[in-house]
């Protein structure tokens, strides 16, 4: 499908590739691996043909579609979700358009003996017949479940895509490079802006994928449930292995362990040979012999032990300062964009040491609580510190704050404090900044290394409450493993919003799930709240709504007459009953829904189901009742409440 042949790139004298070759084959799930900075994004980018190399060339076959995510997008404005989405089908719009046209014609005209009337039935038929076999009357549903599966409300669809964040806008554009179904998918990162229940429906998507992928992730478990092969991209080459990410890391130990044993031999048979040329090459008798064992040396071909690219961040956060028992509390705790309700009636606590994960549906308020937590927007209610702590706050975004303009290391010496000032070069040692690195300016760094120096930048001050907003974003492997090892010793209490389950194993005691404007708490990481939550081998992710529990209030009861008295607890009663009702109305359906959009996720199942009309008008009726029987739900959930 695509051939590299001899490819060279350099910037400003520095190797990013030097002569590589490799091939991608229908039906490779190639994840690329390698250090921040190693060139992973610029492959991507040069197989797209958007950066052209110094030397060699790339063979792509004409009519190959690529799809590419990159992590730098530039956003159209002026459409719906759903119009957005339908961009994808660019060759399905246009005969779409000719249908229309063709069949305004056809009603308007009246001339229908002649030969060109005759010719519009003939190409309306023609546009008709190829429209369905390309799949046109499968769009919806497809686009149904695509923005779905990405997080998506059947609300969003007709929001205008300027109403939502850049997180969610990648979504879009993810959305888009899935429907367009290309040869080829070439993924820079796709689950950054993903939440872990979406991530789940994205590894299922992908791993059923018929066409080849490219994808660059930090996310082991991604990587590991998608990937066949392995190519690692390191000291401008790459090694290639025909296998998924963690098979990769013991093949690639092993080979490099033989490569260490063969050189050992080959030293010692090069050592021995040319004591024995020392030897007798002063000698008359045995001159021939010494020459014959020269030029046996001289066409030995040297074994060389495959560079390991070791570098790997070392560095420990400073010992906590002394604070009270109590880091944080949070009492009744809400928040509100205009009529928007994100948050309602939060209460936690953060005792001393405590590490706390933030999970949930993108949108449903983590990083807002992370924001509020440390002041940086309005709310309702008490955020209260506790005695002498001191905040430190990585933001999800905190490496767009950095100076481009600035050199790596006068950013970190403009940050720098009097206790820190004598330790600058080695807090940057120590998140691989040395030598020339130090000189770069922020703005030729990649996304991986402008991560790496906003975390320095956090190591600057000691601090008791760290809140940390997404800090493995664009991070290697490597470094998320050293970043977790640096927080596992942290002596303080952590606040840690988070995605990336590999990360959040182990890690906290306490997981709080956000959904439906408030918190739940599950005692233990990550995997016992993935165990609760019914996930089964990170795969399956139950999703169904339960009905939002009503919000009890204290009120003063009212002197009642005794006939009112029975009649209001008649009411509740009655309520209450038909409530329950509704709940299991509610989660029958839903349990149906979620059968169909396990069929319809899957690609051959999909092809069966598309030209059943009858599959889909249930579906979309079973849709339609389950949205009337939550607006009952939330009818009477209302009414309960007015009278309790």
């Amino acid at each position: 499908m695509i051939s590299v042949n001899n490819l060279s790139l350099y910037f400003g004298g520095q190797d990013v590739f030097n002569d590589i070759s490799f091939m991608v084959n229908k039906g490779d799930k190639i994840g690329l691996v390698g250090k921040n900075g190693a060139g992973k994004s610029t492959l991507l980018n040069v197989l797209s043909k958007d950066l052209t190399p110094n030397s060699g060339n790339i063979s792509i076959p004409n009519g190959m579609i690529i799809g590419y995510l990159t992590q730098d997008i530039d956003f159209e404005d002026g459409r719906t979700v759903i119009e957005e989405a339908q961009t994808a089908f660019d060759y399905l719009n246009s005969i779409k358009s000719r249908l229309d046209v063709v069949d305004k014609e056809l009603n308007e005209r009246t001339d229908y003996e002649t030969n060109s009337y005759l010719d519009l039935i003939s190409e309306y038929n023609d546009l008709e017949e190829r429209y369905r076999m390309s799949g046109g009357n499968d769009v919806q549903a497809e686009m149904n479940q695509v923005l779905t599966g990405l997080g998506f409300t059947s609300y969003d669809f007709n929001r205008q895509t300027t109403e939502f964040s850049g997180g969610w806008r990648m979504r879009i554009e993810l959305a888009k490079i899935l429907l367009k179904k290309p040869n080829i998918l070439l993924l820079d990162e796709p689950t950054n802006h993903l939440d872990i229940e979406s991530i789940i429906w994205l590894e299922n998507w992908l791993s059923k994928y018929i066409g080849a992928i490219l994808l660059v992730s930090h996310d082991k478990f991604f990587l590991d449930s998608i990937t066949n092969r392995t190519i690692e991209v390191s000291f401008a080459k790459i090694n290639d292995y025909k296998a998924s990410y963690t098979k990769y890391l013991d093949l690639r130990k092993d080979r490099i362990e033989k490569q260490i044993q063969a050189k050992k031999n080959q030293d010692k048979f090069i050592s021995e040979t040319k004591v024995l040329i020392n030897k007798f090459r002063a000698k008359k008798n045995k001159a021939a012999f010494a020459q014959t064992l020269i030029t046996k040396l001289e066409r030995l071909e040297i074994i060389h032990v495959e560079k390991e690219d070791v570098g790997s961040m070392q560095f420990r956060f400073p010992p906590a300062p002394h604070s009270g028992k109590l880091s944080l509390e949070i009492n009744d705790v809400s928040k509100s964009y205009n009529d928007l309700k994100v948050l309602s009636n939060i209460d936690l606590q953060v005792i001393k040491g405590d590490k706390l994960a933030f999970v949930g549906k993108n949108g449903e308020g983590k990083s807002t609580l992370a924001k509020m937590i440390v002041r940086d927007i309005e709310f309702e209610g008490e955020i209260k510190l506790g005695h002498q702590i001191k905040i430190g706050y990585y933001a999800q975004n905190q490496a767009d704050f950095l100076d481009e303009n600035l050199t790596v290391l006068e950013t970190i010496e403009n940050a720098v404090t009097e206790h820190t000032k004598s330790n600058v070069r080695t807090i940057l040692g120590s998140f691989l900044f040395s030598n020339d690195d130090v000189s770069k300016k922020v703005k030729v760094l990649s996304g991986g290394e402008r991560a790496r120096v906003a975390l320095c930048k956090l190591l600057l001050e000691p601090y008791n409450l760290l809140v940390m907003d997404e800090p493995t974003n664009h991070l290697d492997i490597n470094s998320k493993a050293l970043l977790k090892k640096a927080l596992l010793n942290y002596d303080g209490s952590l606040i840690v919003v988070s995605h990336d389950r590999e990360f959040l194993q182990g890690l906290t005691q306490k997981v709080y799930e956000f959904k439906q404007q408030n918190i739940k708490e599950y005692i233990g990481d990550i995997d016992t709240f993935l165990t609760e939550k019914d996930i089964e081998n990170f795969k399956q992710l139950e999703t169904s709504q339960k009905a939002q529990k009503v919000s009890t209030k204290n009120k003063e009861e009212e002197q009642l007459s005794y006939k009112d008295s029975k009649e209001k607890k008649s009411n509740i009663k009655r309520l209450k009953n038909s409530i329950g009702k509704l709940e299991k109305q509610i989660e029958q359906i839903e349990n149906l829904l979620k059968q169909k959009d396990a069929e319809l996720s899957d690609p051959e199942k999909f092809k069966i189901l598309s030209n059943d009309k009858e599959f889909f008008a249930i579906y979309n009726q079973e849709q339609t009742t389950l949205k009337e029987i939550e607006k009952d739900w939330e009818r009477k959930t209302e009414e309960l409440d007015s009278l309790l």
